[in-house]
């Protein structure tokens, strides 16, 4: 098959909902009949990548159910054979401590080596096929909950993808206003964390005093994987409507002493569980004092997800923090408005963000990793908790997942080691000294309140 022909067939089902089928008897059949040629591997490189595309565009084709159907089979047909597994691994342990110890060793390895792998491997080939895969793996774990079986390709597939992906493979691009206008369209469509209204917007955020810097795979030249948005300033900012301001007067970048990093946004959700952000950080953190050797600050401006789902499962924790208002009146931001609610809520909600940041945590073992997604990130990274910031983010969303509030997290060059040590093998999380002191609730507690940046 013409890469042309294949390159026209799957523009034309990508996205083409209403033009997908369902899997009947007969299909199913056809379908494990496809399969069973990928994964015997049978004729040369040609055939194999034929073979490769030709599954890949009877995926494309169906439908949810049918794209379900065909993950399945894959799963739970094409795994190892349990007597070929048991021959081996009994014949290794007959040539343990002799000469013939690692032949047995490398055969139990190929018996326990799945078919699944091989069918997987072959999409690699074909072209786009590295996008296939992400996006077949995206539908994979939209599948996962009403379908355990598929845990195992997910798992298979996961660890195809972080080889693939190795942050050693990967492209540091910095992103301007010239860039090809498809790609600046993907950044508007995969911004997160602070929706990009316009076309004015997105001017903004690449101006002369802020960067945009994204990773990119050479089999996906035209996909950011991952991209950071940084605001060159002479402070650390503590409001993103500030940041985001269309209308602000552009700031000198040559008296810049601080970078912000005010947006980080993974774009390929078939990419989940490979790790790469924390070094898009400091590949960016180089490229910045390369560019600017005055920059002393490297912190973020953080959204704080988790507050409000966390509130809904321990709502003892309002009024523990002295919060007389529901927690649906506190979401709807009404109050924030009113100065004298706003000056009597700033003490109590401080305590309460500084508190969950410190002490919100899931999972069980001697170090459950923080509740708040964004939390493990920068943690996980090295970053302290530098600064809460109140009605920091004002908007509707801001609101809804955090009551307003954000939190300046700071990468200290020299600390990142250290902190990442104390939190991977302690749990201990790294916080400023008045973060600290808003968190226990203690003596000084209001003073430290009083300095959280609005």
């Amino acid at each position: 098959m013409h890469n042309e022909s294949w390159m026209g067939r799957l523009r034309a089902l990508v996205g083409a909902p209403e033009k997908r089928r369902s899997l009947n008897e007969k299909g199913v059949e056809r379908l494990r009949a496809q399969l069973r040629e990928c994964a015997a591997g049978q004729g040369g490189e040609v055939s194999a990548r034929a073979r490769a595309a030709k599954l890949a565009e009877t995926y494309l084709q169906l439908d949810d159910a049918g794209r379900q159907q065909f993950l399945h089979l894959i799963a739970v047909e094409f795994g190892p054979q349990p007597e070929a597994v048991a021959a081996a691994h009994a014949a290794y342990q007959q040539a343990v401590g002799t000469p013939e110890q690692w032949k047995a060793e490398a055969a139990l390895r190929a018996a326990m080596r799945s078919a699944r792998i091989r069918i997987l491997t072959q999409f690699n080939a074909i072209t786009q096929g590295v996008k296939f895969l992400v996006d077949l793996r995206a539908d994979l774990l939209r599948f996962l909950d009403s379908d355990r079986e598929l845990a195992v390709l997910d798992r298979e597939l996961e660890s195809r993808l972080s080889a693939w992906f190795d942050v050693g493979f990967l492209e540091l691009q910095r992103l301007t206003w010239h860039s090809p206008a498809a790609l600046l369209e993907k950044l508007i469509e995969y911004e997160a964390v602070h929706e990009i209204q316009s076309w004015h917007d997105l001017k903004n955020r690449l101006d002369a005093d802020r960067r945009l810097y994204a990773f990119f795979h050479p089999r996906m030249p035209a996909e950011p994987l991952i991209f950071v948005e940084v605001a060159l300033t002479d402070h650390l900012a503590g409001n993103v409507q500030e940041l985001l301001d269309v209308n602000a007067p552009l700031f000198d970048q040559k008296k810049a002493d601080t970078a912000i990093f005010y947006s980080i946004s993974s774009t390929q959700t078939g990419l989940r569980g490979v790790s790469f952000g924390n070094f898009l950080l400091k590949r960016v953190i180089d490229d910045l004092t390369r560019d600017f050797p005055k920059l002393d600050q490297f912190a973020t401006l953080s959204p704080i997800p988790g507050l409000v789902s966390w509130l809904r499962k321990n709502p003892q924790n309002l009024t523990r923090f002295g919060l007389e208002a529901s927690l649906e009146d506190l979401i709807q931001g009404a109050w924030a408005a009113d100065k004298a609610k706003a000056r009597a809520l700033r003490e109590p909600l401080c305590r309460l963000a500084a508190y969950y940041l410190a002490e919100a945590k899931r999972g069980a073992g001697a170090c459950p990793l923080p509740y708040d997604s964004v939390a493990r990130f920068h943690l996980g990274n090295g970053a302290q908790i530098e600064r809460l910031n109140y009605l920091a983010d004002t908007s509707t969303k801001g609101f809804a997942q955090s009551l307003g509030m954000m939190v300046n997290y700071r990468y200290e060059l020299e600390a990142l080691e250290s902190n990442l040590e104390a939190f991977a093998g302690q749990g201990r999380v790294a916080m400023s000294s008045a973060v600290r002191r808003l968190a226990r609730g203690g003596k000084n507690a209001e003073q430290a309140a009083a300095v959280a940046a609005r």
